[in-house]
Order: C-alpha cells, then structure tokens, then sequence
C-alpha cells in the first residue's frame, strides 16, 4: 500500500504526539485537484509561496509537443534551452549532464579549460605572501593567464534559461554535475526533481586582500536567480558531492575553496518559492540579496518562500537576506558539530518570518549561533524547535551575543501558504519528501 505525502502528515503527526495536530493535507505534488497531471504539467499550486502571487507560475506547462525536449547530454541541454526560447517548453533531464563535456560526450577535466602557459604552481610561487605581501590585490603574467583560463570555464559550464520554462529530471538519477544554471532577467520558470553537484570553479583566485589573512574566492553558484520573477525550485538535491570543501587543501594558510552558492536570489529577482529541497555539506548555501549596495535593485523585491526544505551540514547562510521580505517556515536544519556559523543571516533592510522550523543540533554547538546579525533589522521567529523543544531564537541570541542584538517583529505576516505543520514532526516529514526522486 502507497501513501501520499499529505497521508503521511496525518500518520506522522497522530503518531508522534498522540494526537492530531494542525497540519492542513494538501496534494502533495505541485498539480491541482482531480486526474493525475505529469510531473513536467505541474504548475506551483495557489496559495504555495510568493511564487503563487500575481498570476502563479506555470512554467512550461503548456508546451507544445514540438517544445518538449528530453536531453542526455549538456551539450543537449543548453540545445533545447537555446531551442526553447520564451516559447513555453518543457525540458526533460534523463541521468547525468556533465557540463565539462564537450559536444561528442567526452567528459573533460579543468586542465583542458586552462589556457597555454598558465601553471598553477607558478601561479603559487608569484603571489606566495612572502613574496606578493597581503596589500595588494594580485596582478601580472599569472593571474591575466587565471583570468583567461577562467572566461573558458565560464563559457562552457553555464546555461541560461528562458522565459516559460520547466526543466524537471526524469526518475530518480537525473543530475547536472559541474554546471551553472543561469535564470536572467526572465519570468515564469519551474526547476524540478535534479541533482546539481559541485559546480566548482577550476581557476579560484587568490585575493591577499579579503581579510587580513587573505582568502581563495570563486565563482559559479549551481543555480542562480538574477533579476527574474515566478520562479519554483522544488523537490532538488544541492551538493558539492564529488569534491567536499572538507577534501580540499589549503594554499597559503587559507581553504583553497572552488565552490560559491548553492542556490543565490539576487538583483531585483522576485517572486520565488523554493520548497522541498536538500541543500548540504556545503559552507556559503543561499544569499538572497548580495550587496548592501544594490538597494536601487533590490528594495521592493526579493520575495521569497522557503518551506519544507531540509539544510544540513552547512557551515553558514541557509540563508543569508538582504533588503527581501523572506517567509521561512517548516524547513529542518540539520547543524554540523564542528564549523558552524549560522543559519539566518539578517542583513540591511530584510524582513524575515522563520516560523515553526526544526533544528537538529549536536551537544556543544550553542543555539544562540542560529541566528546572525549582519546589519540592524527586524526578525520575526516564533514556534521553531530545537531537539524537539520549543527555543526563543531571538532570545537566546540576544542572550548569547548581546553586542549583535537583535529587534522582533519583520513587520508582516506572510499569508501565502499551504500545508503548515506542526514542527515536532517537521524532521520526519521533510527528511522523508524531500530532494531529488522523491516527487509522487
């Protein structure tokens, strides 16, 4: 016998406190009411986010038969996406796309992206601080060689995604590895049901300059938001997989660090619902908003969703908001014993609502870390748990960094929801539905 999500809340939730709690059964899947719509029809249900707000998000689930695609290869891939245009279309992920691939499917590494003379140990040896120093940003034969061998990189690993589109993987294995989704300046997009790992950056430069001990800085998140609206990114698996940070080695003192973010909202991107997801082992998850100076861009915007999504392992930014009205709610942060920074990162202007989460916390990482002041605003946060008890996040912050203290009350409440449920039952639920192959 099956049972659908929604099933499942009533079970686990009877089951877990011995009594029904609130914990609205809605269709599970992203689609309305009535016969069963394919995974690649589904639009983001009513109600579901910000994404919902001002005429939903559909996505391509209109297309015509000549705008479905199902592609096997990156090459593939960024064909049907070129090919799609603005026309609604739906794109059909089948096992893994290797972005380092060329045209013919044979699988490259970043040596092949790395332009002649450039040398990594001679990159080293010109900008060791003992020699370079730490007051001046690197320059020279090197770092213009890095450069070029980067803009090579960048050329081959993005995607660009338009207006009208849903890109959903097929079974449980599809995958986007070393990629970089790029959704610009477009409106009305749905990415659902795929694996993106290590999207990492064969070329980090070298900045003496980024603290006082200098830092490996890199670029390409997997999937970025920039500037567009009525995007759902639902039911994904975020990870750096085949190359943890935690494998890496260190150059100069310092983690030589290829990954960026997970998943970035940034330059006026609006209307968005992230729901469902997995984001882990990781260290910079998910800005929304990147610059205290992009208010031109940014104030107004930067709405977004988070429910349901299951963070862990992650060192920081999960997320980290600036200037967005954000709605966090039943989401389950699975904390690491060693190297944690932060969960909610408040930052100029935001406006963030994390309500009834769960938190899963190791003895000895201190509750009052959860929360991270980055610039004075407001914070709402009510109903979260912690081990399966009730925690004042704002309380215990103030209580344990009063320097960094923060102030209640974002100053709204979000409306634009579905199923809420009872937080004692939110790490089951979530760690059970949650990720990639795991849409029914």
């Amino acid at each position: 016998m099956s049972f659908s999500r929604s099933h499942a809340r009533l079970i686990v939730t009877t089951l877990a406190c011995g009594m029904a709690l609130t914990s609205l059964a809605v269709p599970a899947q992203g689609q309305p009411r009535g016969p069963a719509v394919p995974v690649e029809r589904a639009v983001l249900p009513a109600n579901d986010g910000w994404a919902s707000d001002s005429g939903g998000t559909t996505g391509g689930s209109t297309a015509e038969a000549d705008h479905v695609y199902t592609v096997t290869t990156w090459a593939e891939f960024r064909t049907a996406l070129a090919a799609a245009k603005d026309t609604p279309s739906i794109i059909r992920v089948k096992g893994t796309l290797d972005a380092l691939s060329d045209s013919a499917g044979n699988t490259h590494t970043c040596d092949d992206y790395a332009v002649p003379g450039y040398d990594f140990d001679k990159y080293l040896a010109a900008y060791d601080p003992a020699v370079w120093g730490y007051e001046n940003e690197v320059s020279g034969e090197q770092e213009d060689l890095r450069a070029a061998s980067a803009k090579r990189q960048d050329a081959q690993i993005k995607a660009s995604v338009p207006a009208n589109t849903t890109i959903v993987g097929v079974g449980r294995d599809a995958r986007i590895l070393g990629g970089s989704l790029q959704v610009r300046g477009v409106d009305n997009v749905i990415i659902r049901n795929l694996t993106f790992e290590d999207a990492s950056d064969c070329f980090p430069q070298w900045d003496p300059t980024d603290t006082e001990l200098g830092n490996w800085n890199s670029e390409y998140d997997n999937l970025v938001l920039y500037g567009s609206t009525h995007v759902w990114v639902d039911h994904n698996t975020f990870t750096d997989g085949r190359r943890p940070d935690g494998q890496q080695p260190y150059y100069f003192g310092r983690l030589f660090q290829q990954h960026d973010g997970h998943l970035d909202i940034v330059r006026g991107a609006d209307l968005v619902t992230a729901s469902w997801n997995v984001f882990t082992d990781h260290d910079k998850t998910m800005l929304i908003g990147n610059s205290d100076s992009a208010s031109a861009t940014d104030r107004g915007k930067l709405r977004v969703t988070l429910h349901h999504n299951q963070f862990k392992n992650l060192v920081e930014r999960a997320p980290r908001v600036r200037f967005g009205r954000v709605d966090a709610y039943n989401n389950h942060y699975v904390v690491q014993k060693s190297g944690y920074g932060h969960s909610f990162g408040i930052g100029i202007e935001s406006q963030l609502v994390a309500e009834k989460n769960a938190f899963t916390i190791p003895r000895g990482v201190n509750r009052g870390l959860i929360l991270k002041k980055w610039k004075d605003a407001p914070v709402t946060t009510s109903g979260n748990y912690v081990n399966g008890r009730y925690v004042d996040l704002l309380a215990v912050h103030n209580a344990r960094i009063p320097e960094e203290t923060l102030r209640p009350d974002a100053g709204w409440i979000p409306v634009l929801r579905t199923a809420v449920d009872n937080p004692r039952v939110v790490p089951l639920i979530v760690d059970s539905w949650a990720g990639t192959g795991r849409i029914r």
